[in-house]
């Protein structure tokens, strides 16, 4: 005889906390604890004695180093998170007129994220070192050398690296998302004689908020979290165009000095909190907006 199974009306209102409990013990221990330490010494001193008040965070501003850093890591996300959404948003809507067939490409996607940074890295000094292939190439042709990664070419080969090991995340959420669309929209469109470029503007795009908001979520973590690419690529003092908070922290780390590595860890998580903030306040508004429309006549 088949058993069956069925919701048990008596279940216990905590049962649920029981199962989330690991988790979120695991997350106090190894996450908030540390981040509240971090807070504390921020505002201390190196004997952590007593409170210095906003002294450790004023030096931090100060520093030239801090600042160049900042201002490093900031352009390289205007750089890398519009390259990054445009190229994923671009080539999965070609993708996505492409199916079927697009099935056999799409698990390449993720080979470059599934690759080890090490060996991108040493790809990548194979192709770009002073005596690497493309300056091999160039010498054949009779054109001049270039130093990518002892000169502000770095910056782009650092760009690129992000964007090739990036680009399969993204592109998978772009086509997430346009797996939800509607082809009835679409077919109605063609009847009314609008083009693949008008169904784009006036259709796919506006349906797209929501993987916007995930793959913006996905590309602001990784541009903060490229130090591995550009430490294999230029060491812990690289070229001034690619001197990142990371490196910074990194170099502070070492060298034991925690008060400003602190407040610079809370500085620089209080920018990305805001980046979040933006980027779900604007997707609200785009919703909301959106809403209102519809309700419309």
């Amino acid at each position: 005889m088949k058993k069956t199974f069925t919701h048990s009306p008596h279940r216990h209102p905590c049962l649920p906390w029981a199962f989330l409990l690991p988790s979120l013990v695991g997350t106090c221990l190894f996450y908030l604890v540390p981040l509240l330490e971090i807070a504390m010494w921020s505002f201390s001193d190196a004997r952590h004695s007593g409170f210095v008040m906003l002294d450790n965070y004023k030096s931090v501003l100060q520093n030239s180093a801090f600042r160049l850093a900042f201002k490093n890591t900031l352009c390289f996300l205007g750089v890398c998170l519009p390259l990054l959404l445009g190229l994923g948003l671009l080539l999965a809507w070609l993708l996505w007129l492409l199916l079927p067939h697009s099935r056999y490409v799409q698990p390449l996607l993720l080979l470059p994220p599934a690759l080890p940074v090490a060996g991108i890295a040493l790809t990548w000094k194979i192709l770009f070192e002073d005596s690497g292939l493309l300056n091999g190439w160039f010498g054949q042709f009779g054109l001049s050398t270039v130093s990518f990664l002892k000169s502000d070419a770095v910056f782009g080969v650092l760009v690129a690296t992000f964007i090739w090991k990036n680009l399969g995340y993204t592109l998978l959420i772009w086509m997430a998302g346009l797996g939800d669309i509607p082809n009835v929209l679409y077919e109605a469109a063609a009847i009314d004689g609008a083009g693949p470029w008008r169904s784009f503007l006036y259709i796919t795009l506006p349906a797209l908020p929501s993987s916007f908001g995930l793959a913006s979520l996905f590309g602001i973590i990784g541009c903060f979290r490229v130090f591995r690419e550009a430490w294999l690529l230029a060491g812990n003092y690289p070229p001034d165009s690619i001197y990142l908070l990371p490196h910074l922290l990194n170099n502070w780390f070492l060298a034991l000095d925690m008060q400003r590595l602190s407040a610079a860890v809370m500085l620089v998580l209080s920018v990305f909190g805001g980046m979040m903030v933006a980027v779900r306040s604007l997707m609200a508004l785009y919703r909301r907006q959106a809403g209102s429309g519809a309700c419309k006549p």
